[in-house]
């Protein structure tokens, strides 16, 4: 099930060259930092890409293991990190796609003579033809 918020234990690695970092409910979900906030920080991040593409891809979203029953290493200690999801998605929703396109070479040359922005008035032209102004 989709939500907003998601709460899951991280285990941070403490070594000499910086803090690895690692969710034992979302394998594949790894980052690192070089200090504790950038480590939290990173986590935060790679636990919400990793959530988007599960939801993304439809794969079932595990419940999380309660930390006081993962075990640990001396130098690891678990951390819950939480995520608030909808700004995420609002942002990979609106993040730019590359689109490559073909056009005349007699119309390149007037529109770069007029300064064309191509995304903006491919954008403008889009949206103009799926009648939409904003996202839905």
């Amino acid at each position: 099930m989709k939500k907003d918020r998601y709460v899951y234990p991280a285990v941070f690695d403490y070594a000499e060259d910086g803090i690895s970092v690692e969710f034992p409910d979302l394998p594949g979900a790894i980052t690192c930092g070089d200090t504790d906030e950038e480590a939290l920080r990173m986590a935060r991040e790679c636990m919400a890409l990793h959530i988007y593409g599960m939801e993304r891809d439809g794969d079932d979203i595990p419940e999380p293991t309660p930390a006081k029953t993962l075990s640990k290493e001396p130098q690891q200690v678990v951390v819950l990190v939480d995520v608030w999801m909808p700004p995420f998605r609002d942002e990979m929703a609106n993040k730019a796609v590359k689109k490559t396109l073909t056009i005349p070479k007699w119309l390149d040359d007037i529109a770069a003579e007029n300064n064309v922005n191509y995304s903006h008035i491919l954008q403008d032209a889009l949206k103009t033809y799926l009648g939409v102004n904003k996202r839905p």
